[in-house]
């Protein structure tokens, strides 16, 4: 008689548990759209956190480059003090130099937003091709005097 009695007690816990734990097909698809929600909200910030990345570069960028303009026109007026021999080639690595950080400027412009993995990319090449325009510009200023 116990053994009958814990048996139907065991079956009759077990049935409740099963019951219980069972979602409605109802319930499920409201989780489902819950979930969809969270992750839609956390598809957009992150997107928005991309994009202001994307624009806080490009605005660091821009400063860069008119940085780099005004020590053009600064090596341009250097230009003047020149001996005529060495003039020629000054004048040269100058113009060098500007049409490079014009291009740098262009490539930044026409970026067109494509994923936060390829903008990572992109920022770590454009980063380091201006790092060496940055480079160029101090190795021309040096004066190499012997």
């Amino acid at each position: 008689m116990k053994n009958t009695n814990f048996l139907i007690t065991g079956c009759l816990f077990f049935a409740v548990t099963i019951i219980t734990s069972c979602n409605s097909p109802a319930e499920k698809v409201e989780n489902a759209q819950d979930k969809v929600t969270e992750a839609n909200g956390d598809l957009k910030t992150a997107n928005e956190e991309y994009l202001k990345d994307v624009e806080n570069y490009k605005a660091e960028v821009k400063q860069k480059v008119e940085t780099n303009e005004r020590n053009i026109a600064e090596l341009k007026e250097q230009l003047k003090n020149e001996k005529k021999e060495a003039k020629a080639d000054y004048e040269k690595k100058v113009a060098e130099l500007e049409v490079k950080n014009r291009n740098m400027e262009d490539k930044m412009n026409d970026y067109k937003e494509s994923g936060k993995e390829k903008w990572e990319v992109f920022k770590k090449e454009f980063s380091h091709d201006m790092d060496e325009l940055g480079s160029a510009f101090k190795d021309l200023t040096v004066k190499n005097v012997k």
